[in-house]
């Protein structure tokens, strides 16, 4: 989004995202930030060495940051910690039809940090978050968020509104237009 052109980079509301000059204004952003906005580094071994989690949810609907950055981010993981690692220490869950942090049409209301108190308190890491969607107050969703690359399921019977109805397992790959 262009509110950190305008707010944090150039601190004017009124800021044009047409008139941003590149590469420059993007090298400005990049000082200004200094890491604490755009967290990009991989390397998390040090933070890993210590025994910390990481759980990350992204919003396959988000209209702000493109999901894809989350899955980038965490195959850079994998890649720079190695697959063990990064099993032992980090997770991330793409939500279906949620927005930017909530919302949309998919269940956006989970309890992650139960989630998270589960894997550092008793070594449980989380497979699946259970999520919930509500209408006028009223639950009318559930659904499981499943560890990334695994996806929801439907089993084939009951209702598609109820997360007893879906199963985690590995998501079907694109196939390819190459003969």
């Amino acid at each position: 989004g262009d509110e950190l052109f305008k707010y944090v980079v150039f601190k004017d509301a009124k800021w044009d995202f047409l008139t941003f000059k590149f590469p420059q204004d993007l090298e400005l952003a990049q000082k200004i930030d200094n890491g604490l906005i755009d967290a990009t580094d991989a390397n998390l071994k040090p933070f890993t060495d210590r025994g910390g989690k990481l759980l990350v949810w992204h919003g396959w609907s988000d209209q702000v940051i493109g999901s894809q950055h989350s899955i980038d981010y965490y195959n850079r993981v994998v890649s720079a910690i190695g697959d063990a690692a990064t099993d032992k220490a980090v997770r991330l869950f793409m939500a279906p039809g949620v927005t930017h942090c909530g919302g949309g049409a998919g269940p956006s209301s989970f309890d992650a940090l139960s989630a998270l108190e589960q894997w550092v308190e008793q070594g449980k890491a989380p497979s699946q978050l259970l999520a919930s969607r509500s209408t006028d107050g009223k639950v009318d969703r559930t659904r499981p968020i499943c560890a990334y690359p695994q996806v929801a399921a439907y089993k084939g019977s009951g209702s598609t509104d109820d997360a007893q109805n879906f199963v985690c397992k590995a998501a079907v790959a694109p196939r390819s237009n190459q003969q």
